[in-house]
């Protein structure tokens, strides 16, 4: 796994042993941003469920403003930290070590994000718990752009009356991304 493009272009990334996360490949990551190419520069950026970091890293790299990395694993934040001193990002990063719904009740003090990432563990329904809380939190506004990253066997039929429109929905061989904004009656 590698930094695909950005002032940390082709770096290598550590990623999580064993088979309990799945990183983005490159393909995918590099169509991903793509599609986001436009939403990076300058943005407060929000990687939930960040794995190894190598998303909220790629949003960096491609000129992000900041990024908040949240996951609850230990392991995978002593992951996050050591690719992003290795990448020299550690200035413009926060991690926290809790779970997401911890997380962005600590964080409604902050500024709000632009880009919030979600990349749960699939077929938990994790999306929707979420996306919930998310969508009262102060961290975000109408204006915030939410990806999810999830598996093609989700289900989100909840999704119509859930506070959220989808833009975009890009589906891939076996997971798929959702671009969502705030309905208007949910902010």
């Amino acid at each position: 796994m590698r930094v695909i493009a950005g002032k940390c272009r082709s770096l290598p990334l550590k990623t999580l042993p064993g088979k309990d996360t799945r990183p983005t490949t490159d393909r995918i990551k590099e169509t991903l941003f793509n599609i986001l190419q436009n939403d990076i520069p300058g943005c407060r950026f929000l990687d939930l469920f960040s794995g190894s970091g190598a998303i909220g890293i790629e949003a960096l790299s491609r000129g992000a403003e900041s990024c908040c990395f949240v996951d609850k694993s230990r392991q995978a934040v002593s992951i996050i930290n050591d690719n992003l001193r290795f990448t020299k990002l550690e200035n413009q990063a926060t991690v926290l070590q809790m779970d997401v719904m911890s997380a962005v009740r600590y964080l409604s003090g902050q500024a709000p994000f632009d880009v919030v990432f979600l990349d749960p563990p699939y077929l938990h329904d994790l999306e929707k718990e979420a996306l919930e809380t998310l969508r009262t939190a102060p961290c975000v506004t109408g204006d915030t752009l939410f990806v999810v990253e999830a598996s093609i066997k989700n289900d989100f039929s909840w999704l119509d009356n859930s506070g959220y429109t989808c833009i975009k929905w890009k589906t891939y061989k076996t997971n798929e991304h959702l671009f969502l904004r705030l309905d208007s009656a949910g902010e």
